[in-house]
């Protein structure tokens, strides 16, 4: 897949970059959750540069592992 196929995978909205919020509000997609005590869940986004950086870590994870890689599952549920 290239990038444009994988960005496509996922849900964008505004929002900041959990990796360059001096970026201000740019597009951005949920990757995580984070569950703080005082807030219960909330959600981390990535930016498009973010995105593909963390598919291709996910990608190079399941290659060592000789597991199937799936793009387009960061901030879901694994299982």
């Amino acid at each position: 897949m290239d990038r444009q196929q994988i960005l496509d995978l996922y849900d964008w909205a505004d929002g900041t970059c959990f990796r360059h919020p001096s970026k201000g509000i740019a597009p951005t997609a949920v990757v995580g959750f984070i569950h703080p005590r005082s807030s219960g869940e909330t959600e981390v986004r990535g930016c498009t540069d973010c995105v593909i950086a963390l598919e291709d870590a996910r990608r190079e994870q399941a290659a060592r592992t000789r597991s199937k890689y799936r793009p387009g599952r960061l901030g879901k549920a694994t299982g």
